[in-house]
């Protein structure tokens, strides 16, 4: 056991040591972490924003809204993320501690957030804002989701900076020795997930949007996204350490990211399985 574990470190990545914090001003510091929140939200801002301007990628050749809808919603949208985020964190993370010491609920500067909750939130700020305004919440969904993957991506790379959410020990040689991870290399399951919900989720929903045209067919590429995150999420915690004040659930394996995917993966199957095109135009019965 002894050889081994000397052996371990020799095949190990070392950690970059990037600093968390990109620049401070008096009492302000912008983090990495913060930089890809609002990174993500204003590419799928922008992203949403050239779908809706390109009308033959839409049925009918009609967008279901305009520009100016979007630059209301940004706001909306970064609403739902920060609350949603935050109270999914408490809810289904840590409702304990909180409990005990509810002024840190708005402590979001300590780290918390929760990408299911976060969901959540973003979905009743569609479900509210496309009401008020008329539009087909099923078709905002499938804007925002298009972009959405960029903001996940960046945000779990900001999470490899900040030597969080590691992986299980491994002897793979890409295993990385985070500060505070002990003595043995880890997975870099931020990593993974940067590449699964980030780049590979964005060039699916990407071709399914450009190619397949299926921004047509409201609800399914909003389906894809959610089925998507759900089964990449999934994967990697195989390779994701637990947190420690929950660890596993049953058997040594099952997570709380699992069990909130779960249902990601089910709601996304139903919505790409039960979406239809609308009528054309002049067609409706």
């Amino acid at each position: 056991m002894t050889d081994y574990l000397l052996l371990l470190p020799m095949s190990a990545l070392p950690f970059p040591n990037i600093d968390p914090v990109i620049f401070e001003i008096g009492p302000v510091a912008v983090h990495w972490y913060g930089l890809g929140y609002v990174v993500g939200i204003l590419f799928a801002w922008w992203y949403a924003k050239r779908l809706v301007t390109t009308p033959h990628l839409w049925a009918n050749d009609t967008p279901p809204m305009k520009p100016q809808d979007l630059d209301d919603f940004v706001v909306w949208a970064a609403a739902g993320v920060v609350l949603g985020g935050r109270a999914g964190y408490v809810l289904f993370y840590d409702l304990p501690r909180y409990i005990e010491n509810p002024l840190d609920i708005i402590a979001v500067w300590q780290g918390g957030m929760s990408f299911h909750g976060g969901m959540l939130g973003t979905i009743l700020a569609m479900v509210l804002f496309a009401r008020s305004r008329g539009i087909n919440p099923w078709s905002l969904l499938d804007t925002v989701a298009a972009g959405t993957p960029v903001g996940l991506g960046l945000v779990r790379l900001a999470n490899f900076i900040n030597s969080e959410l590691w992986g299980r020990p491994t002897d793979m040689p890409w295993g990385v020795i985070f500060p505070d991870g002990g003595p043995l290399p880890r997975h870099p399951s931020q990593i993974y997930e940067a590449a699964l919900e980030g780049l590979v989720l964005f060039c699916v929903l990407r071709l399914l949007t450009h190619r397949r045209l299926s921004l047509k067919t409201p609800r399914f590429v909003g389906g894809a996204f959610v089925c998507g995150y759900g089964l990449s999420r999934i994967f990697v915690e195989f390779f994701r350490m637990p947190d420690a004040h929950i660890g596993y659930l049953m058997g040594g394996w099952l997570t709380m990211g699992m069990v909130l995917s779960l249902p990601m993966v089910a709601a996304g199957l139903w919505a790409m399985l039960t979406a239809r095109k609308p009528a054309p135009a002049g067609q409706e019965t």
